[in-house]
């Protein structure tokens, strides 16, 4: 009986199966309560409201960064799960959450179709229980899906390769033109892309290299076209507005000069390479958190430096010359191109390379265990190491902390301000130190209770936008609404404060206008 037990336990497929369980609940239990929404994601959920009303758009978000947009396809993504969820901003965040699980699901497959099935599951079950990349499968927001889709471009990408397959190369660049509306950082797996086609096809081709080589990059690009058409229709009819401010953004260091990064190339690098394997496979804690010099963060370093490189050596014992060459290039390439960018980089630019470290610790934890060299050892300190892995992180679940219940706040902030109209017409303003508007605006899109917005005296002369009261949230309790810049306030006109309130975190206030004495 007990060995009938212990065999169902160690079975891969059993094992597997509580991974995604694990990883699934990770990422949907109390998303509703941990999720983000704020500005950005109240933008989004309102252009998502007006799809599904048939205000249909070629522009994505827009980064945060810069004055550029992105492609509009995570728009069209987030729209079933917001119709399905009646409106709730919780529907498209539950949409990452389950393409957060499906690629864990692609992490354990991936692994164990290159390096075998114990580095698939030791892969992914360090991939469902990181903090970081949980993180980023819990809240909506466009770069989120990059994991998934970069994980899947690259395994089609050697699939069309080795099978000799233009269907699956034209699917890749489908793929990767979907991708690519995501984020403007995915042009660096584009440079992956670009070497390997041209690597592997010197590799195991022996004749008409060159004539191959072309074929594929034609079928390759004939797929990315038809993936990137949305935005690209866009960029070719107002002359490419968007590509020329991201090559700008990427490359030079004039423009917006107060954010470029005054480190040397080498040093991002560094960086870069430390930061994907710490932040990702245990939790190092990001920049303005660290208190460097200690004795304790000094090993810490120390020894994801050594996991780190004891990786790549694991990398480079494969015998699959193809696949060395295309983990390879997805890291070296990957960390390089970071040394051009000339602005602050964010954990969440390394989400196309999220399940990077996962695999190559899975591929070091398994050679390890299997190594007849090491003998016993080396099951002792592969099991060692990734349960020490595994229960560190999963400690720092996020159940671990309160949760902000940001969209609940805003919601019945939102509501209180309604409640303040008298179901009259309104104008509304937001002070805020780095937040928009957006997420309470969305209610009241919702509840058909927009605010009047006040246009400019050249076109509305008469000043018919101009409501007879003006309800101001402001996020700091301490602002003065009186006097301030903000356009919706200083387009109000000269006024008073007729009554205020402190309602959950914000302070609410109610102006009209100004009648002396």
């Amino acid at each position: 009986m007990f060995l009938r037990i212990w065999k169902l336990l160690t079975n891969n497929k059993v094992v597997f199966f509580f991974i995604l369980i694990l990883a699934a609940f990770l990422r949907l239990y109390k998303i509703d309560d941990y999720m983000t929404f704020l500005g950005d994601e109240g933008r989004d959920v309102l252009i998502v409201k007006g799809i599904l009303e048939g205000h249909f758009t070629l522009l994505g978000p827009r980064a945060s960064a810069a004055d550029f947009f992105t492609g509009p396809i995570y728009y069209y993504f987030m729209a079933p799960f917001l119709w399905l969820f009646n409106l709730d901003p919780v529907g498209p965040a539950v949409g990452i959450a389950l393409l957060g699980i499906a690629t864990a699901y692609l992490v354990y497959r991936i692994g164990k179709y290159f390096f075998g099935a114990p580095a698939g599951l030791f892969a992914a079950a360090l991939y469902a229980v990181s903090p970081v990349v949980i993180s980023y499968s819990r809240s909506s927001w466009n770069p989120n899906p990059m994991p998934f889709f970069s994980l899947l471009i690259l395994f089609f990408l050697y699939r069309s390769i080795m099978d000799k397959s233009w269907k699956i190369l034209f699917f890749t660049g489908l793929l990767f033109g979907i991708a690519m509306q995501l984020h403007y950082i995915e042009v660096f797996l584009g440079i992956t892309i670009f070497l390997f086609i041209i690597i592997s096809t010197y590799i195991l081709e022996n004749k008409k290299r060159i004539k191959i080589c072309a074929m594929r990059y034609a079928e390759f690009l004939l797929g990315f076209l038809i993936g990137f058409s949305p935005f690209l229709a866009f960029e070719i009819r107002h002359g490419f507005p968007n590509t020329k401010t991201i090559l700008n953004f990427i490359f030079h260091q004039d423009l917006y000069i107060k954010e470029v990064v005054r480190t040397s190339p080498m040093q991002i690098v560094g960086d870069v390479f430390f930061r994907l394997f710490a932040r990702l496979l245990t939790n190092y804690p990001p920049l303005d958190r660290l208190h460097d010099g200690t004795l304790i963060f000094t090993l810490w370093q120390l020894g994801v430096v050594i996991l780190a490189v004891a990786s790549i050596i694991a990398l480079l014992r494969i015998k699959n010359k193809i696949a060395l060459l295309l983990f390879s290039l997805w890291l070296f390439i990957g960390v390089l191109s970071f040394g051009f960018y000339k602005k602050p980089i964010y954990d969440y630019y390394f989400e196309f390379m999220f399940p990077l470290p996962f695999l190559l610790i899975g591929n070091l934890f398994h050679q390890l265990y299997k190594s007849e060299r090491m003998h016993i050892y080396g099951k002792i300190i592969s099991i060692g190491l990734f349960t020490t892995l595994f229960l560190y992180n999963l400690y720092w679940m996020p159940f671990k902390f309160a949760p902000n219940k940001q969209k609940d706040q805003v919601k019945s902030i939102a509501e209180f301000v309604v409640s303040k109209t008298n179901s009259k017409p309104f104008n509304f303003a937001l002070i805020a130190a780095q937040n928009s508007d957006h997420a309470y605006r969305y209610f009241f899109n919702v509840w058909k209770r927009d605010p009047i917005t006040i246009e400019n005296e050249i076109v509305d002369p008469k000043r018919k936008t101009v409501a007879n009261q003006l309800l101001v949230i402001c996020e700091d309790r301490n602002c003065a609404p009186l006097g301030n810049s903000l356009w919706e306030i200083a387009g109000f006109g000269r006024a008073e404060i007729a009554q205020e309130w402190n309602i959950s975190v914000v302070k609410v206030f109610k102006l009209v206008h100004y009648e002396g004495v």
